[in-house]
């Protein structure tokens, strides 16, 4: 009903704010990450370049892309080597770091990226366990895992500027944020004795 009025194979290359921020949420996703990282000129001809990739069929919404300057991240990352490039990570289980899967030079040509990039996703697919969140959510509160990010979490719902801190009260159910199901049939839990 609404046909696109421009070529989307050229829609700009998603970027974040930081290669933290990206890890995350890759892991989050249960993506790849790519990084395109190196000198602010390659990084600029790159965005432009790879554009014809990251709307390719096959590669859209498989991915996310981060383009960087800075090194500071490969902290975090293992596996890579010492050169600029695109970095292909897996990213941890809460995001916190990774593990590069490839690693392409920046003169990389963009149909040897689509293929590193395919068989990327095929082998992420093939050894990662689809996560159950509710699980996953409770094992990163058992470990203390906490990601800081650069907006604070909450609402400001006075209006003063700041985030409120008080919570609405009341009883917000299990840890997980599921609510807890009973086995039950409603004419067996109406016949249940109540307690008064």
């Amino acid at each position: 009903m609404y046909p696109a009025t421009a070529d989307v194979t050229r829609a700009t290359v998603q970027d974040f704010y930081s290669v933290r921020q990206a890890l995350n949420v890759a892991s989050a996703d249960q993506r790849v990450l790519v990084v395109v990282n190196g000198p602010a000129d390659h990084l600029t001809a790159l965005r432009d370049s790879l554009r014809p990739v990251s709307n390719d069929d096959r590669i859209i919404g498989r991915f996310h892309f981060e383009f960087e300057e800075d090194s500071d991240w490969r902290k975090t990352v293992t596996g890579l080597k010492d050169d600029p490039g695109i970095v292909l990570i897996r990213p941890g289980e809460f995001g916190m770091n990774g593990t590069a899967m490839h690693q392409l030079s920046l003169d990389a040509d963009n149909a040897d990226i689509t293929t590193v990039l395919l068989a990327a996703n095929v082998e992420f697919a093939k050894t990662t366990e689809k996560r159950v969140y509710s699980r996953h959510f409770a094992r990163g509160q058992d470990l203390g895992v906490y990601f800081e990010g650069g907006v604070p979490y909450g609402e400001d719902r006075d209006g003063d500027g700041q985030i409120d801190r008080g919570g609405r009260g009341g009883f917000r159910g299990p840890r997980g944020g599921r609510p807890r199901r009973s086995s039950g049939t409603m004419t067996e839990l109406s016949r249940a004795p109540r307690l008064l």
